[in-house]
């Protein structure tokens, strides 16, 4: 089995860009004008699974991509995963009502426990995962702008005794910034959390891809990459077809 591959369509405007670590005040760079043609693209070069990144949503709580997510969605025959700015049971159903596959949530589980009960007692464990992003071992939340002071095992620890079954670990530091992975810090959860774990950030060529497949063994089942692809750093096809098999659970 190897590891899956998972482009991420990062959306602002309308428009598909790619934002510096990953936070949304930072500089934009527009890949192409589309998301939804990016998004048959990628389906075209044999990708299993997409991600979807909405800034608008995690700046403004603005639903102004909305349109877009759902002609994504409804284009196209595999699952697509969505993280935005999702901060109420409200938010979590209007977006999986678009077609949306699973949501991952961040700010939630720190600023309204409550409404991430009800989400996830909802939804369940297949529709619901969780982003540990993280800078400098410590757990940010408000669009990557607020530091919360917490672990992210501390976090992720206390989020598997709910019944939450898969985490996207991000080094924000990394993020967009062709500078490698950090795969200790993705280890390292990994090993504390014992449950499936998609590696996001600093992928940069096919080795480092090999890299984070050694993980497998410890949970580490798929992999994110934005700007890698973008900027054709590997051969998109040969990969996904490594991943006929698909992990999505």
């Amino acid at each position: 089995m190897n590891i899956l591959v998972i482009p991420s369509i990062d959306i602002k405007s309308n428009k598909t860009v790619r934002v510096v670590q990953g936070i949304p005040d930072m500089d934009v760079a527009e890949y192409g004008n589309d998301p939804i043609e990016m998004a048959a693209i990628w389906r075209a070069e044999n990708a299993k699974m997409l991600h979807i990144v909405d800034y608008d949503g995690f700046r403004e709580h603005s639903d102004k991509n909305l349109e877009t997510l759902k002609t994504i969605c409804s284009s196209l025959v595999i699952p697509v995963e969505y993280s935005g700015g999702i901060r109420s049971f409200e938010d979590a159903k209007k977006i999986l009502s678009c077609g949306i596959a699973r949501i991952a949530v961040s700010t939630v589980i720190i600023e309204s426990p409550r409404e991430f009960e009800k989400i996830f007692n909802e939804f369940g464990p297949k529709r619901v995962i969780v982003n540990l992003d993280i800078i400098d071992n410590e757990i940010v939340i408000q669009g990557r702008r607020k530091k919360t002071g917490l672990s992210p095992i501390e976090v992720g620890t206390r989020l598997r005794r709910t019944g939450i079954e898969r985490f996207i670990v991000t080094d924000v530091t990394r993020n967009g910034m062709i500078a490698g992975p950090n795969l200790a810090l993705t280890k390292s959860i990994a090993e504390a959390l014992e449950c499936r774990i998609t590696h996001s950030g600093g992928i940069r060529n096919k080795d480092e891809l090999f890299d984070v497949q050694n993980l497998m063994p410890l949970g580490v089942d798929s992999v994110i990459i934005g700007r890698a692809l973008y900027e054709n750093r590997f051969p998109c096809q040969k990969l996904w077809r490594l991943a006929e098999h698909g992990l999505f659970s």
